[in-house]
């Protein structure tokens, strides 16, 4: 029995407060620990002589972990996107039903700002005022063209990889939330200190307005970077994969056709 829009509207609603709270929770906390340890620029991520690359491959790993478990748990029930910039791709593609878009796109909003409420509930002012709740944004000395390139390069490999592992009918069953997971890992590991590596433009949107809130930085003048650069990576990248695999689509409908 397919689930009710409904059941697809929390899941995606829970899964995209799972993603921020303990994704960009990560990196709050990160620069929580930080403070007053000396740091390369009053922004950077980085504690001692631990920082730097392994700051941000800790946090890949949390955005990691997390994602393979909503991929699991919420799968089966609403495709798991937690993300506008999948949902679009999906859509535009055509796998994807029109009536479902707004839903489905409301729902990882709010979850994305209930998952930046969550981690001030748990850090308190500081997550906001020292963590920023995480929230992406182009580091200092990174151009605005930098950061749009960065985050529309992330989406554009994500959805490849969303793309191979959950939507060929050639994939291997089992692996999507694990190599899913581990792609974010990598993303965030290679590109966090361009541009914090949000991907993801719900994910960026709960923090800023929590921030607004909160007494955290305000960050919307970068946020058409976060918006828009996911977006155009992810739709590139869908029609991309379509085309380099039209033919291996149609030899296995000719397959399935003949065998029937």
């Amino acid at each position: 029995m397919t689930p009710s829009l409904g059941k697809k509207f929390i899941s995606e609603l829970v899964g995209t407060w799972m993603l921020v709270f303990f994704g960009a929770g990560a990196a709050a906390v990160t620069l929580v620990m930080a403070e007053g340890e000396p740091r390369a620029t009053e922004f950077n991520i980085g504690i001692g002589a631990l920082g730097g690359l392994g700051d941000w491959l800790a946090i890949g790993l949390a955005f990691a972990f997390v994602i393979m478990a909503a991929i699991y748990v919420f799968g089966p029930i609403s495709g798991c996107h937690i993300n506008p910039a999948v949902t679009i791709a999906l859509w535009a593609s055509k796998r994807f039903p029109g009536k479902e878009v707004v839903p489905y796109l409301v729902a990882q909003f709010i979850g994305a700002f209930l998952g930046a409420v969550t981690i001030y509930g748990v850090l308190g002012p500081r997550g906001a005022m020292v963590g920023g709740l995480g929230a992406p944004a182009p580091f200092p000395g990174v151009s605005a063209g930098s950061a749009f390139l960065a985050e529309g390069i992330g989406t554009f490999m994500l959805i490849l990889a969303i793309a191979g592992i959950a939507l060929s009918k050639n994939a291997p069953p089992g692996w999507a939330g694990l190599v899913i997971g581990l792609y974010v890992a990598g993303c965030v590991t290679t590109t966090g200190n361009i541009a914090g590596s949000g991907i993801n433009p719900a994910r960026t949107f709960g923090p800023y307005l929590a921030n607004t809130l909160f007494g955290g930085p305000n960050l919307w003048g970068h946020f058409w970077i976060f918006l828009i650069a996911p977006i155009v990576g992810a739709v590139i990248a869908i029609f991309l994969f379509d085309y380099l695999t039209a033919t291996v689509q149609e030899r296995s409908a000719r397959q399935a056709s003949a065998g029937s």
